[in-house]
């Protein structure tokens, strides 16, 4: 499989820092005009973009005797998309918003009718249309003017997070004059319909400055209104359920601040809730009258409350010297998300792994739960449109449940199914178990596992295992519902999820334990729950496939350096492995705000040898290696695609075995891969029909 040269034709770039120098041997393939193609991928320079495509040969290569596999694979998957799937239509006043797919359609529509009615459906957004002829097309936030004349809307075609932004006139379906290009995707508008704002990014593409655009007026002519100071902190935009204000959310992963623009009065300045202080985090929303005064409702970390707290403040004077608290702190018990009505708080927590949410009188302080029978479920909230309402919507799963949509009424607690997940060719939760296991890691500390199996699998030692992981940025994964996944469950596959620290799932607590100098945790803990499983006799011990994509791209890159003997194979998605020179280059777009993230290894020696003891990149050796599927976009602003390029270069010149070593470029997507619904297909096929390959089987 070297099917290049061992001879590597440029120079390698060879730099100190702090006493010790680094070299690169692969630095070339990072493409100096990168700016220039995350805009226009036709101007890379002819030598990375031959490179890349000989991979991509060479990938394709490996993979054309599993062509048959992966139709099969696809078309399995594809019959379980219910194909004119359509949404819950969300009311806001004299309408119901909602999206559906057409037969056959890769992209959404977004659609409204009169609230209350079941036809006079208005398509005001066709996916399909605006998608053809593009090799890339994703929509991003969209949103309806307060009269419901306008829907502002827009759309990144490139897969580089550039998003335009338009304006659609609802009665005639032609966009209006307004295109405003570059943008990150956040809309917001002001009460009166007058004014849109909206964020673009600066030169190293990070999301900095919030505008506002009068309706009718040339862009070039909008307003600069707030500007963010710190390379570090990105901005973005949303706005308070009671409609009142919109937010101007600056943060990195350990520090938040808050502005308020009042809608009713744009052209005020934004004001600012509370100055930022590192450490402190907290979020915004409004009450127009709590105990009769009007009020700010905040979700924080103030005060050591690791977990989250919620207190109130008088918008008059909103500062954390007036914050009281409304729900005091509980160690391990993570608030994650807050929406406040007129009578009624609501938030989303976890405790132990397992979401749920609470429902609060406002005007007694009187709680409840909703309840739910599943030991491991996924659990999402939407608080939909409007302030005086009772109802809520929640969407429930779990890895054997479809998804459910429910309305719930916090007054009467009557809750409403409606909408449950279709399985076209068909689904019997009872033909599959999940368990939830525990792994003891090296330190004591026990792993959660979610997993999902066949009902006659034999858990004897002998299953094949495909073991998911993340661990970063405080993000857990939830034991959801996928239909791709049953397609190697039905090929007898055990299919678990480790959910190791550096995640949420124990509390804030979990996170820390996996970030900056104990990132090896995460690392340590991963291996630990492929241990378990064999211990178990719940996976067999050559058999287990290792999968994670971005930040978890670099937990493959890592276990594959530390217990490459423990996995039968490795699939990296979009991978982030060469975390010690992109940490090192403030230049890109990540590289500040991560800081907070991995350390610093510019100003700091010991954050320095702490990223340089791990990153994959810097840590392959002569040794051998399991077989190995690194997934690339060229676009991709988040892990730049020369990551796993310069991964897969240096591996292909260092490892001693023969297995398989795959890297394949999308050359017309970013991170999230192919946009199209179908086409993403396409993309799980490939790696699955890889792990199915590696595992023995086929």
């Amino acid at each position: 499989m070297n099917h290049h040269t061992t001879a590597v034709p440029h120079a390698p770039l060879v730099r100190t820092f702090h006493g010790q120098t680094l070299t690169d041997p692969h630095a070339w393939l990072r493409a100096e005009n990168w700016r220039d193609v995350m805009r226009d991928p036709a101007v890379l320079a002819p030598d990375i973009r031959a490179w890349l495509e000989a991979e991509n040969a060479a990938a394709d290569t490996w993979l054309a005797p599993h062509t048959d596999l992966r139709k099969r694979l696809v078309r399995e998957m594809r019959a379980r998309i219910k194909e004119d799937d359509s949404s819950v239509p969300a009311t806001d006043g004299p309408f119901a918003y909602f999206t559906r797919f057409r037969e056959g359609g890769q992209h959404p529509l977004i659609c409204r009718r009169p609230a209350g009615a079941i036809a006079g459906e208005t398509i005001l957004l066709d996916g399909d249309a605006l998608a053809d002829g593009k090799a890339y097309f994703q929509f991003g936030d969209a949103h309806q003017s307060p009269d419901h004349a306008l829907y502002a809307w827009t759309a990144d075609e490139a897969g580089s997070e550039y998003y335009t932004l338009r304006v659609r006139d609802i009665a005639t379906g032609e966009d209006r004059p307004d295109t405003i290009e570059e943008t990150t995707g956040d809309v917001l508008w002001s009460a009166d319909g007058a004014f849109l704002h909206y964020v673009r990014r600066d030169a190293e593409h990070r999301p900095s400055f919030v505008y506002r655009h009068r309706l009718g007026t040339d862009p070039a002519e909008d307003t600069l209104i707030y500007e963010e100071p710190d390379k570090g902190f990105f901005v973005s935009l949303g706005r308070t359920q009671s409609g009142r204000f919109g937010l101007i959310s600056c943060g990195d992963h350990d520090t938040s601040e808050v502005w308020l623009i009042d809608l009713a009065a744009p052209l005020t300045p934004p004001r600012r809730v509370e100055p930022r202080s590192p450490g402190l985090r907290y979020g915004v929303e409004h009450h127009p009258a709590l105990d009769g005064v009007e009020s700010l409702i905040i979700e924080t970390n103030a005060d050591g409350a690791e977990d989250f707290k919620i207190v109130a403040t008088p918008l008059a004077a909103p500062g954390r010297a007036n914050w009281h608290e409304i729900v005091p702190y509980r160690a391990g018990r993570l608030i994650l998300s807050v929406s406040v009505f007129r009578n009624h708080l609501v938030r989303l927590e976890r405790e132990d792994g397992v979401p749920r949410i609470i429902v609060r009188s406002l005007t007694d302080g009187a709680e409840h739960p909703i309840g739910f029978a599943e030991e491991a479920y996924s659990l999402g909230f939407d608080p939909g449109y409007g302030f005086d309402k009772t109802e809520i919507r929640f969407s429930y799963s779990s890895m054997t449940t479809p998804s459910e949509v429910w309305d719930y009424d916090m007054a009467s607690r009557a809750r409403v199914l409606r909408k449950r997940q279709e399985v076209p060719s068909g689904h019997d939760p009872k033909r599959y178990v999940t368990r939830r296991l525990m792994a003891p890691a090296p330190d004591g500390e026990l792993i959660p596992i979610s997993l999902l199996f066949a009902a006659d699998t034999p858990l004897d030692g002998t299953a094949p295992c495909l073991l998911y992981g993340y661990g970063a940025y405080g993000i857990s994964i939830p034991a959801n519902f996928s239909t791709s996944r049953l397609s190697l469950v039905d090929r007898g596959f055990v299919y678990a999820i480790a959910h190791i620290r550096g995640g949420t799932e124990k509390g804030w607590r979990w996170y820390r334990e996996g970030k900056l100098a104990k990132k090896t945790n995460s690392f340590t803990d991963f291996i630990a729950a492929a241990e378990h499983l064999v211990a178990e006799r719940v996976a067999a011990p050559d058999r287990i496939i290792a999968h994670g994509g971005s930040a978890g791209g670099m937990l493959m890159g890592a276990v594959a350096n530390m217990r490459p003997e423990l996995f039968a194979g490795i699939v990296a998605e979009v991978p982030f492995v060469d975390v010690l020179n992109t940490m090192l280059d403030d230049t890109l777009p990540l590289t500040p705000p991560e800081w907070p993230e991995w350390g610093n290894p510019i100003t700091d020696p010991q954050a320095f040898a702490t990223i340089r003891a791990y990153s994959p990149y810097d840590n392959v050796a002569a040794k051998d290696y399991p077989a190995l599927f690194a997934l690339a976009g060229l676009t991709d602003p988040r892990v730049t695609y020369w990551e796993p390029a310069k991964w897969v270069a240096k591996l292909r010149t260092a490892k001693t075995d023969t297995n398989p070593l795959l890297l394949r470029t999308n050359m017309d997507a970013g991170h999230g891969g192919a946009a199209g619904r179908f086409d993403r297909l396409e993309e799980t096929a490939m790696v699955y029909a890889f792990a199915l390959s590696v595992a023995g089987a086929l």
